[in-house]
Parts: structure tokens; sequence; C-alpha cells
């Protein structure tokens, strides 16, 4: 290297040396033929070149200047004449991959196409179309027929069980249903249940009530009973609850004041088990007792009387579900004795056939 003719005047190499390259990218001048530089030409008048010594390269990616040939470097025309080497340091780089932006022209960036200083967008994406009379029409048809509200006051009439055995000594058949009238609050209830037995009806009852609502599924009732047999026809005024118990088990209980201060009270509890939407299971239980003794009729005091059965039903229509069933009856008390000695059974087990209708 001609030192001479580099002219480094006064400049300090102690202090020009190179500060740290950057880990990520840094420039190789290992292929520099240092040699044949101009050191003269690049400005280095009297460049101390005891300083001129690079700093240690960064352990990631460092410049490689061991094969450059610093004596044909030319420092005159690199203009160093007269440079204070030891400002000549460039600082650190960023260990981790920094961007050099050392070669943008940050003047001709365009930085309102990049949307640095554009405003926020207000329309969406997918633009929205505007609604038009035709989607209105669509959306809110004319209704053929004006909106009605539920009347006022409505009906229900079912039979529960319409149904039939074979007994000795002959067929039997049974009735019982309901019917009410009015609105939610008020109803006007009517109940019947009836038996026949070889062409006799053993026993035949008539219920009127007024019903009021006391809560959502529970109503209180009032009104009379009428007795059209077994014996002589008699009367009772009634009170009673009925509703939906929890898990649902429908309830019915009746307490009756009759003629002479006779008393009387009936309780009826059933459930309904679907197997299927349409097959149903039902369970159903009835006690019956007395206050005292009636031989004309064959009732006596006390706990009366006991009916458990099991009715299975297929609902062809909601309206309309034919059923077979098992029932077993048994008398108690003094109401044993009075069958017993009418040469009656006291118990009494029969297979029922019949269906359920409603309207």
């Amino acid at each position: 290297m001609d030192h001479a003719a580099m002219e480094h005047g006064g400049s300090d190499h102690a202090a020009h040396q190179a500060v740290p390259a950057s880990p990520a990218k840094a420039s190789d001048h290992s292929g520099k033929d240092h040699g044949t530089v101009d050191h003269a030409a690049m400005g280095h008048g009297s460049t101390d070149h005891a300083a001129h010594q690079p700093a240690p390269a960064s352990p990631a990616k460092a410049s490689d200047h061991s094969g450059m040939d610093h004596g044909a470097m030319d420092h005159a025309a690199m203009g160093h004449g007269s440079t204070d080497h030891a400002a000549h340091q460039s600082a650190p780089a960023s260990p981790a991959k920094a961007s050099d932006h050392s070669g943008m022209d940050h003047g001709a960036m365009d930085h309102a196409a990049m949307g640095h200083g554009a405003p926020p967008r207000t329309e969406p994406i997918t633009p929205i179309p505007v609604v038009t009379d035709a989607d209105r029409a669509a959306a809110f048809p004319v209704l053929k027929l004006p909106m009605a509200h539920a009347p006022e006051i409505n009906h229900y009439v079912a039979f529960n069980r319409l149904e039939a055995w074979d007994a000795e000594p002959g067929s039997g058949e049974l009735w019982e249903g309901q019917a009410w009238v009015g609105s939610d609050l008020n109803r006007l209830w009517l109940r019947t249940e009836g038996e026949r037995t070889g062409g006799k009806t053993e026993s035949a009852q008539l219920e009127a009530f007024y019903g009021r609502s006391v809560s959502t599924w529970w109503d209180v009732l009032a009104g009379i009973k009428h007795d059209f047999s077994p014996g002589g026809s008699q009367t009772w005024a009634a009170f009673g609850v009925q509703g939906l118990a929890p898990y649902k088990f429908e309830m019915k209980a009746t307490a009756y004041v009759g003629e002479s201060g006779q008393t009387a009270a009936n309780m009826e509890v059933e459930y309904e088990l679907l197997l299927t939407n349409r097959l149903i299971l039902q369970p159903l239980v009835e006690v019956t007792a007395f206050g005292k003794d009636d031989p004309a009729r064959g009732i006596g005091s006390g706990l009366s009387s006991v009916e458990a059965g099991v009715r299975l039903r297929y609902e062809i229509d909601r309206k309309f579900a034919p059923y077979i069933g098992v029932v077993h009856e048994r008398a108690f008390g003094n109401t044993a004795d009075f069958r017993h000695a009418e040469g009656e059974d006291t118990r009494d087990t029969r297979v029922v056939a019949g269906v359920r209708i409603w309207f």
C-alpha cells in the first residue's frame, strides 16, 4: 500500500476504525485487492493507518475484509483527505436482521398510496343494496284475512273412557267424561260417570261446577252432584280442586255434603307416560270414602273402594285414540260387607278395551 500517495494529511487514523458491521447482510470485501488501491487519490494524505483497523465484526454475518488489498486502494479518490476517522464509525447494527433503508429515497415515496395518510374506510367491502319498494312489499305482504284474536269464550268436550269388558253374568260398559265452557279464568264444568253390567245401570252421576282459575295449573270448583243410581236419586253439594301437580300428575279431589248429613270424598290421580309421540301408557288410581253407612245404596262408612288401572292407547289422531287396559277394583270396610251380603264379589279384575275422544 502506497501511504505517501494517499495524502492523508492530518487525518487521525487511530479514530478511523470501522464500527461492527450489521449482523444481517454485511458487505463482503474479501475479494478486493487493496494492494492496488490508490490511497493518495482517495484523499487519505496523512491518515494514521496504525489506527485504521476495522472494528470486530458482529457475530452474525460480519463483513470479511481479510482478502482486500488496501495498498491498491485510492483513498484520495474516496474523499478521505482530511477525514476524522475517529468519528468515521458507523452505528452498531441491530443483531436481528434489521432492514437497511440507507439506499431508499424517502422523498420519492408515495405515502398517500401506502395508506399512511388516507382517511379510514366508511363504506363496506361488499356494497349493501338500497332497499326498494319491491323489497318492502315482499317483506310485508298484504294478509288475505285480517288478524284476529282468540275468542274470549271457548269450549272443550272429552270422553276419557268409553270402554267395555266381558263379565258375569254379562258384558259391562263404562263411561267417564268432562266438558267445560268459558274463559281462561271462569268456566262452567260438567263431569259425568257411570257403569252398566248385564244391561243394568249400576251407577250414574252428573256433576256441574263453577270453576275459577287460582294459578297457572289449578282450578277451584264449587257446584252440585246428582246420583241417579244405585238406589234412589240423591243430590250433593260439591267442592274441590283440580289441576296438574308437580311431575305432571293430573289430580282431582272433591268433597261432597249430601242429604241427612251424609258426606263423601273422592280423589283421582292419573299420569300419562309417552312411550312414543302416539303410544301413551296411562296409569290411574281412584279412591272413594263415605262419612256414614247408607245400606239402601250399599255404601259403608270409611274407605269404600279403591280402583287402580293401566291403559295403553294409540292416538291415530289427537282426537281419537283406541286403547286396551287392565283394571282392578276392591271394596273395603262396611261397603265390602254389603256387597258380600248381596252375593257380589268384593274384588274384581277385568281386561277392558275402549276409545278416548275429544272435540
